[in-house]
């Protein structure tokens, strides 16, 4: 059996999009969770899903997601309370990843971005053993 290492405050983190199909997750529940008002109003006169490609921009990996994450990225993040210091946070680390792009952040540079808990906090959450709306560090830590 492999043997789980301990991330550190140097362990870049993503949304790792594999876990929640291994999980039998649903993502696009999780991201409709994340809309705005406005962008829930639009999305349920259309509630059809519409999906895209979306590449990784460091594995160059695409993958096919919802465009409710498009909609976030571009419509809902721009509203000056979708990274509101009140909310949990897994839902700011997982909100941040979508604004991000999903690009790797390590504990530290998502304590730069969000400023409400402190890098070793942030660690403890999300690099603990249970995984949070997919969040996981961007290679494996096995041994």
């Amino acid at each position: 059996m492999a043997k789980y290492i301990r991330p550190t405050l140097k362990t870049k983190f993503h949304i790792d999009f594999d876990w929640w199909i291994q999980e039998k997750q649903n993502l696009r529940r999780a991201l409709l969770d994340q809309l705005c008002e406005e962008c829930r109003a639009m999305v349920e006169a259309d509630p059809e899903p519409r999906s895209m490609d979306w590449i990784d921009p460091i594995t160059a990996q695409v993958h096919t997601i919802d465009q409710l994450w498009h909609l976030l990225r571009t419509q809902c993040a721009a509203k000056p309370d979708f990274l509101a210091a009140n909310l949990p946070l897994t839902t700011l680390a997982f909100r941040l990843f979508i604004v991000n792009d999903n690009q790797p952040l390590t504990p530290a540079e998502i304590h730069q971005h969000l400023r409400t808990k402190p890098s070793q906090t942030i660690l403890k959450t999300i690099g603990g053993r249970k995984i949070y709306k997919g969040m996981r560090p961007v290679t494996p830590l096995l041994s």
